[in-house]
C-alpha cells in the first residue's frame, strides 16, 4: 500500500477529503441558489427556464457537472467510512462512557442524521427535476413566439407544480434546516481540519460560516414556502397574498 493510499484512508486523510469536497460543494450551493432566485421573477418562468436551459446545454457546465458528481460521491462515501470507523472505535471501548453529549455540540454528534435527511431529499430532488429534464423527456415546452426559447423545457411549471405538493414542501424545508445545521458545523470544521486555525481569524470564520449557513438554507427554504403559500398553480400570486408581496412582485 503506497503512502498516498495510507494517507487518504486514515481518519485524518478522510477528514481532509471531506473538508475539501465540502468546501467545493459550498461554491455549488451559492451558484445554485443564485440561479434558483430566478424563480421569483414574475415573467411566467422565462428567466428561470432560460437559466435552466443554459445550465443543461452549455458544454463547460456539463463538464463541471462531472466534478460535482465526484464531489458529492467522495463526500458521501468518506462520511459513511468515518461514521463506520467512529462507531467501531466507540464499540471497542466496551462499557466506558465518554459523555459525548458534554464534550461535543449537537450538530457534531448528529452530522450523520442531518446528512441522511439531505441525501434522501437530494435523491428525490434529482429525480423530480434533473432526471426528468435530461432523460425522461416528459416536461412541457415553453412555447410562445420567440423561436430561441419556445422549444426550451418548461422546468418552471414542474417546479411550481412540485411546490404545491405538501409533502414535497415539507421534505424540502426539513432538508434545508438540516443543510443549515450541516453547513454551520461543516464550514468551520472544514477550515479547522485543513489547519487554517488562528486566534485572530478563527472567530471570523465561525461567524462567516454561521451567516453562510443561515442565508443559504433560508434562501432555498423560502422558495417552496413562497409558492405553496402565496401562488396559484401557474406560479402567479394568489389574490390572498400579502400586500407587500404584491408590491414587490409588481416591481419585477
Amino acid at each position: 500500500m503506497s503512502w498516498i493510499t495510507k494517507t487518504f484512508t486514515s481518519s485524518i486523510g478522510r477528514k481532509i477529503i471531506m473538508s475539501l469536497t465540502g468546501l467545493f460543494l459550498c461554491t455549488f450551493l451559492v451558484v445554485h441558489l443564485i440561479g434558483n432566485l430566478q424563480l421569483f421573477k414574475h415573467d411566467g418562468g422565462a428567466a428561470f427556464n432560460t437559466y435552466s436551459h443554459f445550465m443543461g446545454t452549455n458544454p463547460i457546465i456539463r463538464t463541471i457537472e462531472w466534478g460535482l458528481v465526484l464531489g458529492f460521491g467522495f463526500h458521501i462515501y468518506e462520511a459513511l467510512m468515518l461514521t463506520r470507523r467512529n462507531k467501531a472505535a466507540r464499540g471497542s471501548q466496551g462499557y466506558v462512557s465518554n459523555h459525548s453529549e458534554q464534550n461535543s455540540e449537537w450538530t457534531s454528534r448528529n452530522m450523520g442524521i442531518l446528512g441522511t435527511i439531505i441525501l434522501i431529499f437530494l435523491l428525490v430532488h434529482l429525480y423530480n427535476f434533473f432526471w426528468r429534464a435530461r432523460f425522461a423527456g416528459d416536461l412541457p415546452r415553453m412555447g410562445g413566439a420567440d423561436p430561441l426559447t419556445r422549444d426550451y423545457d418548461n422546468l418552471y411549471l414542474a417546479v411550481v407544480s412540485s411546490f404545491h405538493i405538501w409533502w414535497y414542501v415539507l421534505l424540502y424545508v426539513a432538508a434545508q434546516i438540516s443543510l443549515g445545521y450541516h453547513l454551520w458545523h461543516g464550514f468551520r470544521s472544514g477550515f479547522q481540519t485543513l489547519g487554517l486555525n488562528h486566534r485572530k481569524y478563527t472567530p471570523i470564520i465561525k461567524y462567516v460560516g454561521y451567516a453562510f449557513a443561515v442565508v443559504v438554507s433560508a434562501g432555498f427554504a423560502s422558495m417552496p414556502l413562497y409558492f405553496f403559500l402565496f401562488t396559484n398553480a401557474d406560479g402567479e400570486l394568489a389574490a390572498n397574498a400579502p400586500a407587500l408581496l404584491q408590491s414587490v412582485a409588481a416591481a419585477f
